[in-house]
């Protein structure tokens, strides 16, 4: 990552914003998806796909999108935080979306592998879906524009008049051979 003068500083303040940020969101979610609940009862856990989503679309739109519009939020700042805690610009876009997707299914994976053990919380395929989705729209929204704006203004910018025109200075001068002694 190569940077104009001061862009350096200026990548490692937004790098270390973003672990700062990364690290207090996971944090939250840590203490939203792993604290233990008390409930009377627990229902079993949605291993079939999409059988949770149709669920809570039967309950009508409100519950639904209460539902859905939760679990895609609960991980989708990290489509942002990651690239941001990676801290850089010229990355491929495909590369980037791939690496930030995989992470955030990583992560929602071994949340929800953790939930076994937490007592009042069930595994649902269909949040590891939502929340991997949440994830990928996020980091499509907001980072390829964010960072074909950072690289604009981290490049040296053309100069529109120069203060003193230079002159050509004619050709190189010529050291004519010396002879080594015996």
């Amino acid at each position: 990552m190569r940077q104009g003068s001061g862009g350096r500083g200026a990548a490692i303040r937004f790098r270390a914003a973003g672990v700062v940020v990364l690290a207090a969101h996971l944090l939250v979610v840590a203490w939203i998806t792993l604290r233990p609940l008390d409930v009377p009862w627990v229902s079993a856990a949605n291993l079939e796909p999409l059988a949770g989503i149709r669920a809570d679309l039967e309950r009508g739109p409100e519950q639904a999108a209460r539902q859905i519009g939760g679990a895609l939020l609960l991980l989708a700042p990290l489509g942002v935080l990651l690239p941001l805690a990676g801290g850089r610009l010229d990355v491929s876009p495909l590369a980037s979306l791939a690496r930030t997707v995989a992470a955030g299914a990583l992560l929602s994976l071994g949340i929800e592998l953790l939930q076994t053990g937490v007592p009042g919380q069930v595994v649902d395929v269909d949040s590891l879906l939502l929340n991997t989705l949440g994830v990928a729209l996020a980091h499509v929204a907001v980072v390829p524009a964010a960072r074909a704006r950072l690289r604009r203004r981290s490049s040296p910018r053309p100069r529109a008049t120069r203060l003193r025109e230079e002159a050509p200075q004619g050709s190189t001068p010529k050291i004519p051979r010396v002879g080594v002694a015996p």
